[in-house]
């Protein structure tokens, strides 16, 4: 096993070395010629070697004091170089970041912002994960979590930030509402070919509607002519003219910007799940953490 007993004397060694007495050693050191001269003499009983030829005029190395000499500056430099490394860890954004997301929201709206701010940071190695299941960062070994819903209260290893909500729309494209007509109320979606999320066990996602009521919302069941268990799976069909689906705002912001669905009774929007952030509370003091937590709670509200 290694001893710490071999790091002892070789700090006034090089000095020493470097220095050309132990007189200009122990000045650099802020220690007594004497204490110096010690410190070599015990070195050398260690190592039973001679590491100085020395006069009354001068100090010399010897041939095994040079080969001591050349090993120990490269153990000092690899110990300077580690102990830089090691700071740069605390002040640089670099090594491994590991985030989880929730599958479409993270693949449309929140990895392409991880991916940039990495870009500008080449030290930082996210880790980007997908699960749809409300996880503990700290049991899964994640930094950090954009969660879409969840509990009201996480458990208090947890930070937690609200950014916000989504919003819940009802859309189809331009080519259904000219072959079916558009609904003009609730009830006219029971003529209408409705597209409804559904699971693996056979259960379906009911639609929520505004109530008129500030913070009230009412829930139906539809009668769907189709089900799909994806949110990307259901805007698919809804630009391929199946009918009408009720999806989030952050899925169709762009098919409606570009014209390709349309937006029905708009008044019946909703508001859906909150978007939440979470990070491990004893990580947030790494800087790779706090910086993309910073980011993403920005870009993620606007």
């Amino acid at each position: 096993m290694f001893s710490s007993e071999r790091l002892k004397g070789i700090d006034v060694f090089v000095c020493v070395a470097d220095s050309g007495s132990f007189k200009a050693a122990g000045e650099r050191l802020n220690l007594t010629p004497s204490a110096i001269s010690k410190a070599i003499a015990r070195l050398e009983g260690r190592l039973q070697l001679r590491l100085f030829q020395r006069t009354t005029r001068s100090l010399a190395l010897t041939d095994a004091g040079v080969a001591f000499y050349r090993t120990c500056t490269g153990v000092l430099a690899d110990l300077e170089e580690a102990e830089l490394a090691l700071q740069a860890q605390r002040t640089e954004l670099r090594g491994k970041l590991r985030i989880d997301l929730p599958g479409a929201f993270g693949r449309t709206q929140v990895l392409a912002l991880i991916l940039g701010f990495a870009g500008e940071h080449p030290q930082l190695q996210p880790h980007v994960t997908f699960s749809e299941h409300v996880l503990n960062p700290l049991e899964a070994g994640v930094d950090i979590a954009v969660r879409l819903g969840g509990p009201d209260l996480w458990p208090a290893e947890l930070g937690h930030r609200r950014l916000g909500s989504e919003q819940y729309l009802f859309c189809a494209s331009a080519e259904y509402l000219a072959r079916r007509g558009t609904p003009t109320c609730i009830d006219d979606f029971e003529q209408h070919q409705c597209i409804a999320y559904g699971w693996a066990d056979g259960r379906v996602n009911p639609w929520s509607f505004a109530s008129g009521r500030p913070g009230e919302i009412e829930r139906r069941l539809m009668a769907a002519s189709c089900v799909v268990g994806s949110g990307e799976g259901l805007l698919l069909a809804v630009l391929a003219g199946y009918g009408i689906a009720h999806l989030p705002s952050w899925l169709v912001q762009r098919e409606l910007q570009e014209g390709r669905l349309v937006e029905v009774l708009p008044q019946l929007a909703s508001r859906g799940h909150s978007i939440n952030l979470l990070w491990v509370k004893s990580r947030q003091g790494m800087p790779k953490v706090s910086a993309m937590l910073e980011f993403l709670a920005q870009n993620l509200r606007e």
